[in-house]
């Protein structure tokens, strides 16, 4: 048991002694020590990053609460017989894109039917009839576009970041680099304890310039692919209405 007890000894020495001689990066002495270029390169893409981030959480909540209201409303459509029933329930459903067409659909049905009385005819009332089952549908092709336009809203923002961010990080490591090697060239020491310092709080930029852009990418690609769905909804959806518009009223 006794060399065995040595041995673990002696890995620990070799390790306390490795953890010593490892520096810490200090990110704040780095950042506070770069030149005012890279110091501003550095504030850009710190700005980029949380205008991106309060997209992405904004986007995830309005996402998430229409998902849960499209749900809600395709049920109270299905179930119900008449469409002022469904108009009923729409100011509390406000966030599905769905509640924007039927209502855009609702009004340009109501604009055309000849005789008021509701969805559905009385006894003895002449049933009513649309003039034109190709405006409801443009109707809805309008209130679809709109629904699309305040769903993306703001999404191209991550797409810039994901594009952009990287080259504004890549251009304040340029820049911290030719100032790293103009110090070199003054002191006229290429020791890496000269160069390493100036190096590093060079790369630092491109760090936050990745740090920017994938968080982006990712949610860029996750954001569109969700609207992207909604918009699949929409289309069925406005079939759906469009047959339910032309086996009743025409």
């Amino acid at each position: 048991m006794r060399p065995h007890g040595m041995l673990i000894l002696a890995l620990q020495d070799q390790t306390a002694g490795l953890s010593d001689a490892t520096p810490s990066v200090d990110f704040i002495s780095l950042v506070l020590g770069a030149s005012p270029v890279v110091q501003g390169v550095m504030a850009v893409l710190v700005l980029f990053s949380a205008v991106s981030w309060g997209i992405i959480l904004f986007k995830h909540s309005q996402l998430r609460r229409a998902t849960t209201q499209t749900a809600a409303f395709l049920d109270v459509f299905r179930k119900s017989s008449r469409f002022s029933e469904v108009q009923a329930v729409c100011g509390s459903l406000a966030a599905s894109p769905l509640v924007g067409l039927f209502q855009s659909g609702y009004t340009e049905l109501n604009a055309q039917l000849r005789s008021a009385g509701g969805d559905k005819p009385a006894a003895g009332v002449a049933r009513p009839t649309l003039r034109s089952l190709d405006a409801v549908d443009r109707a809805l092709l309008r209130a679809s576009t709109a629904e699309i336009a305040r769903l993306e809203h703001r999404v191209p923002f991550l797409a810039t970041t994901a594009s952009l961010t990287p080259y504004i990080g890549l251009f304040g490591t340029v820049w911290g680099i030719m100032t790293s090697f103009m110090g070199i060239a003054a002191s006229g020491s290429t020791s890496l304890n000269v160069v390493a310092p100036g190096i590093a709080e060079a790369l630092i930029a491109t760090a936050m310039g990745l740090f920017a852009a994938i968080p982006a990418v990712y949610f860029y690609n996750d954001i569109t692919s969700r609207i992207k769905a909604f918009a699949n909804d929409m289309e069925d959806f406005s079939m759906e209405f469009l047959t339910i518009a032309e086996r009743n009223f025409t």
